[in-house]
């Protein structure tokens, strides 16, 4: 039976824990099928970077309640043009904080994963998840554009492109199939399987941890920003505010 210590008390839609020197994070909204909001997007950017520094903490396994991952962006934020300002920028720096967060994270998917929520268990270094695991890009329905760049670096061109381009849900078994889940859960708990493969990597040595993860996001850093800045900054300024603003009109 693993032990959790709860380590920040400050947060209100996710909660930091601890389990010896691996940090936590549990997306908490489960009434909002762990939406992801603007409150929580910083909440999760100000755990990592309180984390980043801290010697106690050397990977970070991120998970969702109840028995759902993510299932995306909390759309109701977009009702509302007096925070657009700080709803980009806290989606800017959130993805970018899990992106280069300087240690190992491990996404552990309990279920839907869809929008923002498929987009966060791409930028953890790898996944496992539960058979009722479920990924997707509906966003593209109704104007926005999904983010392929880290997908298409696990899975490949054809397959991301088609992902996005037609917003079709793949179960626990096809994201297997095609390399973006690296192992589904059948009986054991998936917390605890997470904690498992956490302490299989933190056999490393630290500093061979940290080179080895710097060297990986650092080889494509270039190539990162420029995409990124592309598909999610550019993309919230010309199509996905605008669209808003409308109320998501389809077309």
């Amino acid at each position: 039976m693993i032990t959790l210590e709860v380590i920040e008390l400050k947060f209100q839609q996710i909660i930091a824990e601890r389990n010896n020197n691996i940090g936590i994070i549990t997306l908490n909204r489960p009434e909002k099928k762990n939406a992801i909001s603007i409150q929580m997007r910083e909440e999760i950017s100000q755990c990592l970077n309180n984390w980043q520094t801290k010697e106690e903490i050397m990977a970070v396994i991120i998970t969702g309640s109840s028995s759902v991952f993510s299932t995306g962006f909390d759309l109701s934020d977009f009702n509302h043009p007096e925070q657009f300002d700080r709803l980009l920028h806290s989606s800017s720096r959130y993805h970018k904080d899990i992106w280069y967060f300087p240690k190992p994270t491990i996404a552990a998917i309990n279920g839907l994963a869809l929008g923002g929520g498929f987009d966060l268990a791409t930028f953890c270094d790898f996944r496992i998840c539960t058979p009722s695991a479920l990924f997707g890009h509906p966003e593209v329905k109704f104007g926005a554009p999904p983010l392929i760049t880290p997908l298409r670096w696990i899975v490949g061109e054809g397959i991301a492109r088609e992902l996005c381009l037609t917003g079709r849900t793949i179960d626990a078994k096809e994201a297997f199939r095609i390399g973006l889940a690296n192992e589904i859960l059948k009986e054991k708990n998936i917390l605890d399987r997470a904690i498992e493969l956490v302490n299989t990597i933190l056999e490393a040595p630290n500093d061979t941890l940290l080179y080895l993860k710097s060297f990986m996001t650092g080889n494509k850093k270039k190539e990162f920003e420029t995409c990124f800045f592309i598909e999610h900054d550019e993309a919230f300024r010309k199509l996905l505010l605008p669209k808003a603003k409308e109320g998501f009109k389809k077309t």
